[in-house]
């Protein structure tokens, strides 16, 4: 028997109340986010959600590596290559099915806290950013790196990273610059490093509380808690608030040429802003066409209205090569050598990236009843 990928357990508290817990548990793929843990887990936040004894939920992950780095997109892969431009069913229902879960973690009516430790990429990011607390540790490393893999950052990102201080949440979409728990405190993706060895203390604190079952009590008081368990804790420097103006400066105007342009002509000292600057030339075009035509467009949205909007623009990707082409040479094959499709910026229209954001079938949108 193997263990099941989503393990969940409660904490029972002072007063007789419990807190649900969920840990992802598949830590030789880093935690990648499945389809198999996003069943387990939709229901069971749904559960817990509707029970008055449960006062709030953790969601962590085995193992010491990862959080969650990123969607599992290997069996997506295979339905890539089958379908092509065609209707893909498997990848309607993992869009729709992880997006739905992200929306959950987001309205979650109780308090909610991520456990944010070490790799923390795409979908894991998803999970995080909706969470009411949302932790990191001096070794999480958190990251959107759609561009590489010819998608675009999902899971929410084209609301959440709009919401970021200035024009950082464009740098960080077309770049896929990594961050530090300080930089994903600064852009709005994190709320408060703890020590990882200092969990157990949160746990403790957790069980030795009185709960009161009020959503607005209880989240103070888990405030309280973890800022208790990070006092002292080192402060990291910041590469996104040491480059702000810089980076805003990068990311001006209205024209991606024009971004493009000076990202190409960057030349610096800084080997993390030059990296950022070299990945981006690396990517694919259509993901940096696509982001910045998301970046744009849902600027007045509502949450759930991006989720309905990115869901299309998923299952563009999957019709268009670049998403197939980008997991092959990253993850598959690994050679670290796709070959984009339009090659340059230049050669994408509009028409290209209206084609990934048409409807593609038929019915009620699966995500009709997301508010």
């Amino acid at each position: 028997m193997t263990d099941p990928v989503v393990l969940f357990n409660e904490i029972k508290t002072a007063n007789g109340k419990r807190f649900g817990v969920a840990t992802l548990n598949s830590p030789a793929s880093l935690n990648s986010l499945s389809v198999a843990m996003v069943r387990l887990l939709i229901p069971k936040l749904r559960e817990w959600a509707q029970d008055d004894g449960v006062v709030g939920v953790l969601l962590d992950a085995a193992g010491e590596k990862a959080f969650c780095a990123g969607g599992d997109l290997r069996q997506l892969y295979q339905t890539l290559l089958e379908c092509g431009p065609a209707r893909n069913t498997y990848a309607e229902e993992f869009f729709s099915e992880e997006y739905e879960l992200d929306h959950l973690i987001h309205t979650f009516p109780k308090p909610f806290l991520c456990w944010g430790h070490g790799i923390v990429m795409g979908g894991g990011v998803g999970l995080m950013s909706g969470a009411s607390h949302r932790v990191v540790t001096l070794q999480s490393r958190v990251a959107m790196p759609e561009i590489n893999i010819g998608l675009y950052p999902d899971v929410g990102g084209s609301w959440f990273l709009r919401r970021a201080p200035g024009r950082v949440g464009l740098f960080l979409a077309l770049t896929a610059a990594p961050l530090n728990a300080a930089d994903a405190i600064f852009c709005g993706l994190a709320d408060i490093v703890v020590p990882h060895e200092r969990k157990a203390q949160v746990l403790d604190g957790i069980a030795a509380a009185a709960w009161q079952g009020e959503s607005k009590a209880d989240r103070a008081l888990l405030s309280r808690l973890l800022a208790k368990a990070g006092e002292g804790a080192e402060k990291q420097p910041s590469k996104l608030r040491a480059h702000f103006d810089t980076i805003n400066e990068l990311m001006a105007g209205d024209d991606l040429i024009d971004i493009a342009n000076r990202l190409r002509a960057l030349k610096s000292d800084d080997a993390w802003l030059q990296t950022a600057a070299t990945t981006f030339a690396k990517g694919s075009p259509s993901s940096a066409a696509l982001s910045f035509a998301l970046w744009q467009r849902v600027t007045r949205m509502s949450l759930a209205e991006v989720f309905r909007l990115e869901y299309w623009a998923s299952l563009g990707c999957c019709a268009h090569k670049d998403f197939a082409e980008g997991i092959r040479a990253l993850l598959i094959e690994k050679d670290r050598n796709p070959r984009w499709s339009p090659a340059t910026l230049e050669e994408i229209t509009p028409e290209f990236i209206e084609d990934h954001l048409r409807v593609r079938a038929p019915g009620p949108h699966p995500l009709a009843a997301l508010v």
